[in-house]
């Protein structure tokens, strides 16, 4: 396969410290906090290694604590819901991306001791079949009898074993990961082509994905059979005619069976199944269009092609947004175009960020921007809901999408503080990521020593008596010795104006106006400094297939209205500073981005970034109309 751009390997970046190493650290806290005898009880019943005598449990595990059910983990993963054990899979994920980020010796011990349990749980089960459900799910399936969703369930268990054996090293995760597929592989022999069918019109999850990955693995001739028949041409056939087979379907459903189809053609470098994710993301957001927010989806269901208004109801799903901002990154490595990390950086700052609490870390199932919308938090223990799960992940691996690797030399893909070290042609080269709180706007609300000085040491560069216009970065690069090679820097969608770029304090004057990346070709030495301004504005975006109806956009940051009602606003959404005004634009030691009022309307309101809406009703999108229109 032939990409533009690679991944760096595992550990190879780290966030710097700010408000999304807060955020790191918080879900790091809570994935520690998750009891070993609460995270195995479902495999352990199963297995037939604990049963609860009333007073606590019974097992030979030395693991298991003797908690009774008001301790338990319940939801989802209650030991009476059918999809139980789907969280195992996300826990083990989000630990190995943990570990792989901060060598902490803990976690990775906690983890092993995890997988250790489950391998003795798959030995008590005949050593193939692993599950917190019975195998007797499978079979349900086959007999056309209603289940929930066993093949979800088993393929996040499979991409935790596979996450902790590529991430944390721990081949008794591969092991394990080869009993299953070996239990798989016999279940689905005896299948003809249509009962395999049948199969995959129910929930299949991302199982494609995890056969592909195996198969990338060990090459084995059965994990590649077994990949094979998890192929669902029904639905890859029909996206490639380019019909429309999305509208109204379960979204995450389908994006998992897509990520799957672009992990084969990346183990097998068939075309046809690059085709697939191509031909996708057309239906799903080229032709489609979305919200401010990068979603096509309301509820689970894809929303009709530019036609949304009358379908904003409980809002976006925190696993579509994971799942979009997975394909995006898989199609920016494939092609270079930066329009897909535009794409990530919506999911991310209004995706990722929003569904998350800023304080607890919890979780929000979805996201509406309807007006009079309200985010429903989820609790620690009590509800561990899909999104629950794809949560700790999203929040263990922002640093994964900053950097990426090409022929020439290095892409910084997303502006998030954090440093990276690479070798290239024998050289150690590192690069550190940071954002000016003072000279320019911080998207993230947090006390920093360095804005501490700023408004403290009068002999350092003034601050701006109003609010700045743009972002400011600076990439600081290391090496050992000088070295030839490309630094490209993402100008991202929302840049007003042409960005400003130096090198040393040099301004380049090649740089293009727009979004894209630039390039940086040069003999880099130690201490080498970049600084880039991105000039940002106010911008109103329409909701697609509804012209007088707007969402607010301050750079990259979607604005959510503090108010519960339907508002009318009168102005010129052409120049939404004739509707908007600064607010509460400083907060001590930074500058913060996202912060207005309305003005001129017979009631004004606040508006503040979305991913800080925490208990407030709020209103996305907006109905605006010009003075003369509301006299008609």
């Amino acid at each position: 396969m032939m990409a533009q751009f690679y991944n760096l390997e595992p550990g190879r970046a780290k966030l710097g410290e700010g408000p999304l190493a807060a955020r790191f650290r918080i879900n790091k806290d809570y994935v520690m906090s998750l009891t070993n005898a609460n995270l195995l009880r479902g495999f352990y019943m199963e297995a037939g290694l604990w049963s609860y005598s009333g007073n606590g449990g019974t097992t030979t595990a030395s693991t298991i604590s003797m908690e009774g059910p008001e301790q338990w983990h319940w939801g989802w993963e209650a030991v009476t819901c059918e999809l139980r054990g789907h969280f195992m899979g996300h826990w083990l994920s989000a630990a190995a991306r943990i570990y792989a980020q901060t060598n902490d010796v803990m976690v990775k011990a906690k983890a092993d001791t995890i997988v250790s349990e489950l391998a003795r749980c798959q030995e008590a089960n005949g050593g193939g079949w692993l599950a917190a459900f019975p195998e007797t799910f499978m079979h349900r399936l086959l007999n056309g009898k209603w289940v929930w969703a066993p093949h979800y369930t088993v393929h996040k268990l499979l991409m935790g074993l596979l996450e902790m054996y590529q991430l944390a090293s721990n081949r008794q995760a591969l092991s394990i990961a080869k009993g299953m597929a070996g239990w798989f592989y016999r279940w689905t022999s005896a299948l003809s082509q249509e009962q395999l069918d049948e199969l995959l019109d129910m929930e299949t999850g991302g199982m494609l994905e995890t056969w592909a990955e195996l198969y990338g693995i060990t090459r084995a001739d059965e994990h590649g059979k077994l990949m094979e028949r998890y192929v669902r041409n029904r639905f890859f056939d029909l996206l490639l005619r380019g019909e429309d087979v999305l509208t109204n379907k379960h979204a995450n459903t389908q994006i998992p069976e897509i990520l799957g189809a672009a992990r084969v053609y990346e183990v097998t470098g068939d075309e046809r199944f690059r085709r697939i994710a191509e031909s996708f993301w057309a239906c799903a957001v080229t032709k489609r269009g979305y919200l401010c927010t990068g979603a096509g989806d309301d509820g689970e269901l894809w929303m009709p092609h530019h036609d949304m208004e009358a379908r904003l109801g409980v809002g976006q799903e925190h696993c579509v947004n994971y799942n979009m901002m997975r394909l995006s990154h898989t199609l920016l490595r494939w092609t270079g175009n930066p329009a897909y990390a535009d794409y990530w950086e919506r999911r991310f700052v209004n995706g990722v960020l929003a569904h998350q609490h800023g304080d607890t870390g919890m979780i929000s199932y979805f996201l509406g921007v309807a007006p009079g919308s309200r985010k429903t938090w989820g609790s620690e223990t009590g509800h561990f809901w899909c999104c629950h799960g794809t949560l700790i992940q999203a929040n263990a691996a922002y640093e994964s999408q900053i950097y990426l690797r090409d022929g020439d030399g290095v892409a910084i893909a997303q502006w998030i503080p954090s440093v990276a070290s690479i070798e290239l042609e024998g050289v150690r080269i590192g690069f550190a990521i940071e954002q000016d709180s003072q000279q320019g706007l911080y998207p993230m609300n947090k006390w920093n020593v360095t804005g501490m000085k700023a408004i403290t040491e009068v002999h350092r560069p003034a601050i701006p008596v109003t609010r700045p216009d743009r972002f400011l970065f600076s990439v600081k690069v290391s090496c050992d010795r000088a070295a030839q090679f490309a630094l490209k820097l993402r100008i991202p969608w929302w840049v007003k104006e042409r960005a400003l770029i130096t090198v040393n304090g040099i301004l380049q004057q090649d740089v293009p106006e727009g979004a894209g990346f630039y390039k940086l070709n040069r003999m880099w030495s130690d201490g080498d400094l970049v600084k880039v301004e991105l000039p940002k504005a106010l911008a109103a975006e329409p909701l697609p297939g509804s012209p007088d109806r707007y969402a607010f956009v301050d750079g990259p940051v979607v604005l959510a209205g503090l108010t519960d009602e339907d508002r009318l606003l009168v102005g010129d959404a052409e120049c939404p500073e004739s509707l908007l005004t600064s607010d509460r634009e400083r907060n001590h030691s930074w500058w913060n981005a996202g912060y207005y009022r309305t003005k001129g309307q017979s009631v004004n309101i606040r508006l503040i970034p979305l991913h800080e809406i925490k208990d407030e009703s709020y209103t996305v999108y907006f109905q605006v109309k010009a003075a003369e229109q509301t006299a008609q």
